[in-house]
């Protein structure tokens, strides 16, 4: 190692036992300190780890959590980057905490950002790329879809060597030619039916001839068996298949997958997805099914990802929102709640949010009406854009309250009149919420998950 690289590397650990020890974070800093002295510290860092990439729009976290929980039931030294670290100064970061063993195989399965992932390629050499799926989000980081997949096939391009396990429902990822080679993981539970996506559903025309893209089976948004009536493009053969799901509830789930049977201790489909790319990504390294179902039935909640909190006697559901997809699955999964429960939303316009909050018109809010909700909550930095969303979707003046601050949420969480609580909020309204959880004692760490 250079000796630019030590110093930076000794500095990096050193700022971070000092963050850590006195002020309980230091997830990004220790990482930016170490750049800051030698640009290429990471490709030093990072050279002896067998290295999977976990990115995409939506199930980056969740997808990364349980693949570390399923290697870790066959592998030693797992090292993955806390939630929110997720660009090039926290990845340095994760490398820096790192405490390997001699002489034992080490695996780093990180959860990278889709724009800073050509980047981060620059530097160290994945042997493989895991894509969730690419939806519209945030229009004014990312750009339209094709810009974000063009961002990731660029960064997998860094490692050619590498191959990319991509979600084979997903039209977008075999839509053009890349240079890594490519296998997939996807849904095959339903038997053929002719059928077209939503009119208003992103990504359904062929990129070969340009008609609209027809299905044999549909999960949601644009997932499926596409195929083009017009040409020959269509799905790809799927080497990882979920052939059965079997139970669905909004806390857990049921499936075969290669003719195993697992369980998921989180609700919701698009979990589901989480799930079955985890647990290709185990497959690939041999891991035996008994191992993954230990994985998988880790129900320790992820960061901001179905977290329950209990505030004196409420159990406080806390579910990341961003976009219109992943926001019509979290309903989706609510809407299988048995019992009344009592709703928040929290809504901020951070550039971390995306300060573009018109995405929120995109999603079936129009659904809570039909649910058994006898108290709702508008809140976060656009609360009045919340409220109205609610109320144009049918939520009666009667039961809809706006609560600006997020500092006071909690303490309105105690008049409310259920014992259920879910509040879903964008990621700077997570953090928020979180520290003030923390403050409070609800729950241990606060903005950053750790």
């Amino acid at each position: 190692m250079r000796i630019k690289s030590m110093v930076a590397t000794l500095v990096g650990r050193t700022s971070q036992w000092g963050l850590k020890t006195f002020f309980k974070g230091g997830s990004s800093l220790p990482g930016k300190l170490a750049l800051s002295i030698d640009p290429n510290v990471l490709s030093h860092l990072a050279k002896d780890y067998q290295i999977v990439v976990i990115t995409g729009t939506n199930g980056k976290t969740l997808t990364t959590a349980l693949t570390v929980n399923i290697l870790k039931q066959e592998f030693d030294n797992v090292l993955t980057n806390p939630t929110g670290a997720n660009m090039v100064q926290g990845i340095v970061s994760t490398f820096l905490s790192a405490k390997p063993k001699k002489g034992q195989k080490k695996f780093a399965v990180l959860e990278i950002d889709e724009a800073s992932l050509r980047e981060v390629t620059k530097y160290l050499t994945p042997e493989l790329f895991v894509f969730t799926n690419i939806f519209r989000d945030q229009m004014d980081r990312y750009g339209e879809i094709y810009t974000t997949y063009q961002m990731i096939v660029d960064g997998a391009a860094n490692a050619p060597e590498a191959l990319i396990l991509a979600n084979g429902d997903a039209p977008i990822f075999n839509s053009i030619e890349t240079v890594n080679k490519q296998i997939y993981y996807g849904f095959d539970h339903l038997p053929d039916q002719e059928q077209m996506a939503h009119y208003n559903t992103d990504n359904v025309l062929c990129p070969h001839c340009e008609h609209i893209l027809h299905y044999k089976m549909i999960t949601y948004a644009n997932l499926g068996k596409y195929y083009c009536p017009n040409c020959d493009y269509k799905r790809p053969e799927l080497t990882y298949r979920l052939t059965d799901l079997t139970a669905m509830t909004n806390t857990s789930a049921n499936f075969i997958i290669d003719e195993e049977a697992y369980q998921l201790e989180v609700g919701g489909l698009y979990n589901v997805y989480n799930a079955l790319a985890a647990t290709a990504v185990a497959s690939h390294y041999h891991v035996a099914p008994e191992k993954i179902r230990a994985g998988l039935a880790y129900d320790e909640k992820v960061f901001g990802r179905q977290e329950v909190i209990h505030v004196d006697g409420k159990e406080c559901t806390l579910v990341l929102v961003k976009n219109p997809v992943g926001l019509n699955q979290v309903i989706d999964m609510i809407g299988l709640t048995p019992e009344p429960f009592s709703l928040i939303c929290l809504l901020n316009a951070n550039y971390a949010d995306g300060i573009d909050v018109s995405w929120i018109w995109d999603g079936n809010h129009e659904a809570f009406a039909t649910m058994q909700i006898p108290a709702v909550i508008a809140g976060g930095d656009r609360h009045e854009d919340m409220a109205l969303r609610l109320k144009v979707a049918g939520i009666e003046e009667e039961r809809l309250t706006e609560v600006p601050e997020i500092d006071r949420i909690v303490e309105e969480i105690h008049s409310l009149p259920t014992n259920k609580v879910y509040i879903l909020a964008t990621y700077t309204a997570v953090l928020q919420l979180r520290k003030k959880f923390a403050e409070k004692g609800y729950i241990k760490g606060g903005m950053s998950g750790e």
